[in-house]
């Protein structure tokens, strides 16, 4: 990763702050589009301990001109790219009749054309420089068509499926200009959205730690390797594939678990 630049758009905290630490770690340069007004206190000290370039902007991934005059002051300040991790992401917690248009747009809005246009944007620029690239998009375990009890997250599942469905015809499409599109399917990860969960639902999470085969909830960090595996170069020759980091509860429950409910 070391003098690449990547963009990251709500990198501003949660997870997608995660991946802004660690591609800073590994040398890379990051500039975050984001809508919050700044970031978290620890995205200031990046450039200051690694060494690397930086740039905050405040946008909105929802509305034409405010993302494209994002992306264009992030490319003035860090670019060009060599990656791009469209992370912005919102869900809504709501039984599917009770639902409304706004909650609804609003969730497809920034899950799924936010994530379209951000791709296309950063698409155009690389091939504009002609020297490839990878977008790393951010899907889910719930685009795969796994309904948690007593979560009601229709809207959120059909968004991270349709964030899936990009990927593959993406990544035919833009292949011959050595663009690289895949994407991570995280399970349950602590984080800004995720934290209501203790609240409303701490017996899911306890079910989420006890029946997973690894037998714990993941933490932000479990995704940062993969995701800057499929920035770099280490992963040339890896595109249109979607990988599940869930701690195995997508595959099955863990038996241990089972035999205790039993």
């Amino acid at each position: 990763m070391k003098g690449k630049s990547v963009l990251v758009t709500g990198g501003g905290r949660g997870i997608g702050f995660a991946i802004c630490k660690a591609i800073a770690q590994m040398g890379g340069n990051i500039a975050v589009l984001d809508s919050l007004p700044k970031p978290v206190d620890e995205f200031d000290q990046l450039e200051s301990r690694y060494g690397v370039k930086t740039s905050f902007t405040q946008a909105d991934v929802t509305k034409q001109s405010s993302l494209e005059a994002g992306f264009k002051l992030a490319v003035d300040n860090v670019g060009p790219f060599q990656g791009c991790v469209p992370a912005a992401g919102i869900a809504v917690d709501k039984p599917f009749l009770e639902q409304t248009w706004d909650e609804a747009t609003g969730v497809l809005n920034v899950n799924v054309l936010g994530t379209f246009w951000t791709a296309k944007l950063m698409t155009a620029h690389m091939q504009q420089h002609g020297q490839g690239g990878s977008i790393v998009l951010i899907a889910s375990i719930a685009g795969q068509g796994i309904k948690v009890p007593e979560q009601n997250l229709a809207i959120y599942n059909m968004s991270k499926a349709a964030v899936k469905g990009l990927v593959g015809p993406l990544a035919v499409e833009v292949g011959h200009s050595g663009i690289r599109v895949n994407s991570v399917s995280p399970g349950v990860i602590m984080s800004p959205m995720t934290e209501g969960m203790k609240v409303e639902y701490p017996h899911l999470l306890s079910m989420f730690e006890n029946a997973a085969p690894l037998k714990r909830i993941g933490v932000p960090e479990d995704l940062t390797p993969l995701i800057t595996y499929l920035l770099s170069d280490a992963s040339s020759f890896t595109t249109g594939a979607d990988i599940l980091v869930s701690g195995g509860i997508h595959a099955g429950i863990s038996p241990s678990w089972l035999s205790q409910k039993s």
